[in-house]
């Protein structure tokens, strides 16, 4: 898998308590590379991160990126050989609450994983993620391709779009190996966040309540973390061997995973009995109704594609959390490589690129 690139490397992932980051831990780990994470404490039980087997990591930095020395220190301890940063405050609804937290951690956070990289001399491929919220959303169907502009209503949306443009100009100004990846709407077994509606489903399900759809007809590119992950894998592996992928990448589902809030909920039903109910508030504060994303650029160039349909990744997303709360499944750091062996089964009979 990506060309044995991971093999043996030192891998500094940014973020890997959470949802995402934990994700592609396992998946470093599994290929081969030490893996050192720098992130907040995980948040209460449950969480992913709490389910990995404690070898999944070289070293684990708790703390905030917030403090430069801090992460200055941690690179430097890390040394390593290629650069996944996560780390952010992933939540819309959040950065009305907490703007000024939200643009800190998105905006001077990544500005500090990036110079504390510079300060310490240490010349690797990093791939920053941002999120697909980063554009300009006109609120129409139109798929957004990497060459469109780059805004935000709300504080999260604008912090990201504001970190696209950061690193672009830190990889430009100081001839960095930096590239950047804009993912979906991510799904899969782990995610315990605040206002997601997977989480939410989960919650509900799990005390025996109707799911609260706060958004039902909101129509989002939703695609498993496997998929968004494989992206962003394949996409340091290119990087780590030539500097003109140091570019902004989608990583996005088929359009046929472009799908209102209310389908995602009654699929995930069909594995998970129960109900919903439409808690819709006209004065809750702006959210996009309608996001796409283009991918042409990344199939092209990177010869990257989804692997997962949506109705694949919704079946092994719920399946997660139903072998977690229903079954008690006891090995859930085994129940995760599973998922992540079939995974790359399918992207090998699918022909995949980085797969091959």
């Amino acid at each position: 898998m990506f060309g044995k690139f991971y093999s043996g490397k030192t891998t500094w992932v940014t973020g890997h308590t959470g949802f995402k980051g934990a994700w592609l831990s396992l998946w470093l780990r599994d290929l081969g590379a030490n893996v050192h994470g720098l992130a907040l404490a995980p948040h209460a039980p449950p969480n992913l991160h709490e389910t990995l087997a404690p070898n999944t990591f070289a070293s684990e930095t708790i703390g905030d990126i917030s403090d430069f020395d801090f992460v200055k220190r941690a690179a430097d301890d890390a040394q390593p050989d290629i650069v996944f940063h996560l780390a952010a405050q992933p939540l819309v609804r959040r950065s009305y609450d907490a703007p000024l937290e939200t643009a800190t951690t998105n905006i001077l956070g990544t500005a500090h994983v990036l110079e504390a990289l510079r300060a310490n001399k240490i010349d690797c491929p990093i791939v920053v993620v941002t999120s697909d919220k980063c554009y300009e959303n006109d609120g129409t169907a139109h798929a957004f391709t990497e060459a469109d502009p780059l805004g935000g209503h709300d504080i999260y949306s604008a912090s990201k779009a504001a970190t696209e443009i950061m690193t672009r100009s830190w990889q430009r100004a100081f001839n960095g190996r930096i590239a950047t990846a804009r993912a979906g709407n991510v799904i899969g077994g782990g995610d315990y966040g605040i206002d997601r509606i997977v989480p939410d489903c989960v919650r509900s399900l799990a005390a025996g309540e109707p799911i609260a759809v706060r958004s039902p007809a909101a129509t989002r590119p939703w695609q498993h973390v496997l998929d968004c992950l494989s992206g962003y894998l394949w996409l340091g592996a290119r990087l780590g061997e030539d500097d003109s992928f140091a570019e902004a990448f989608n990583f996005g589902p088929t359009p046929e995973a472009q799908r209102p809030v209310r389908e995602l909920v009654e699929n995930f039903l069909q594995h998970w009995p129960g109900e919903w109910t439409d808690a819709s508030d006209p004065t809750a504060p702006h959210e996009a109704a309608t996001l796409s994303l283009a991918i042409d650029k990344a199939r092209e160039q990177l010869g990257w594609q989804p692997v997962w349909d949506f109705a694949t990744a919704v079946q092994s997303t719920a399946r997660w959390y139903h072998q977690r709360h229903v079954v008690n499944a006891e090995d859930l750091h085994g129940l995760s490589l599973a998922q992540l062996e079939a995974y790359t089964a399918d992207a090998a009979a699918a022909s995949a690129a980085w797969a091959q």
